[in-house]
């Protein structure tokens, strides 16, 4: 049942197709399935992509540092397929993990931001490999806390 005029975070719960979010968030599981390893196989092509343009001459790095940001968001948006945007930003919002989500979402936009406006390839570098650890975190404090057991 669509519910005309409703606002969900301040835009309409239709989109201009006439599919309302709703509907849009309610894939049967194959198709939910087929979204992830979509975007998650797009994701790590952009990373691949990323580090193959790494050694063009002059733009290297700054095209590797863009692919790479993209290719991680990508990979990072593909688990929303699985468990839906709401439960997705839930999770990543928990205590437990907060340092992690607001570092990976700052050296995103900071990579970006290096490559783009102040053309720096060195912070690029720099915040592709934060980018990485940021992504890992959650998994090397649990094995820190297992091995300190």
């Amino acid at each position: 049942a669509r519910r005309a005029g409703v606002l969900c975070f301040g835009f309409p719960l239709e989109d201009r197709l006439g599919l309302s979010v709703v509907e849009a968030s309610s894939l049967s599981w194959g198709t939910r399935v087929k979204g992830f390893i979509a975007c998650f196989a797009i994701g790590i092509l952009c990373s691949l992509l990323g580090t193959l343009l790494l050694w063009v001459p002059k733009k290297g790095l700054t095209l590797f540092a863009v692919f790479y940001t993209f290719g991680n968001i990508a990979s990072i948006g593909s688990t929303i397929f699985l468990m839906g945007p709401l439960k997705q930003l839930k999770r990543m919002f928990e205590p437990t993990r907060l340092i992690a989500t607001i570092l990976v979402l700052l050296c995103f936009a900071l990579t970006l931001c290096s490559a783009f406006w102040w053309h720096n390839k060195g912070l690029a570098l720099i915040f592709c490999i934060l980018q990485s650890l940021s992504l890992t975190w959650d998994a090397v404090k649990k094995c820190f806390a297992v091995c300190l057991a």
